[in-house]
This record gives structure tokens, C-alpha cells and sequence, in this order.
């Protein structure tokens, strides 16, 4: 897995995490934030690597999924990307823009 998939599998962990079982989330946290090998997270747990390895795939596609359909992520990176720009050319009337965009 490249570094970005694993940027974005945390960061979708951070947003979406208290969606999965305890148990995907347990593996996934040990996995992708406390850096353990799926041999560790697997005898810790007294399973099997392919079964922690199955939990975690299927936890990233849960993931990838409720992404999809709700898209908490991509806002808050909109979101960023829009503070920056104002960041850089402050104004007033840039300020109210920005505000009434976000206004639902």
C-alpha cells in the first residue's frame, strides 16, 4: 500500500471509524496509527493473519464507502482548500462569499 492510500485510510478512520465494529476498528487503529504488522495484531488477538487481514480490506472498503455516500472527507478538504485561498486574499467582501457558501 503507497503512503497516500494509507494517508487516506487514516484519515478516513478519523471520520468514519466509530462506524465499524469494534472489532475492524480495533485491528485498523493497530494497523494504519500504531504502526503493528497483521502478524502482531493477529497474535494478539489469538486469530489468524488472513482473518485480520480480511477484516481490515473489508473495514477499508466500509470505509471507501461511507466516503462515497456521505462525503464528510472531501467537504473538509473544500473546506481547507477554500480557507487557504482566503488565506491569501483576504477581503471582506471574500469573507461574507465564503460564508454564505457554506450557508445550507
Amino acid at each position: 500500500m503507497k503512503l497516500e492510500e494509507i494517508l487516506e485510510v487514516t484519515m478516513l478512520l478519523d471520520c468514519y471509524g466509530n462506524l465499524l465494529s469494534d472489532k475492524q476498528r480495533s485491528y485498523m487503529e493497530k494497523h494504519f496509527e500504531e504502526d503493528y504488522s497483521l502478524s502482531e495484531i493477529a497474535k494478539s488477538h489469538m486469530i489468524s493473519r488472513q482473518a485480520v487481514y480480511d477484516n481490515i480490506k473489508r473495514g477499508i472498503k466500509i470505509l471507501k464507502d461511507y466516503e462515497m455516500n456521505i462525503g464528510f472527507l472531501k467537504r473538509e478538504k473544500e473546506i481547507h482548500e477554500e480557507l487557504k485561498r482566503l488565506k491569501a486574499n483576504y477581503s471582506e467582501s471574500a469573507l461574507e462569499n465564503l460564508i454564505a457558501s457554506f450557508d445550507i
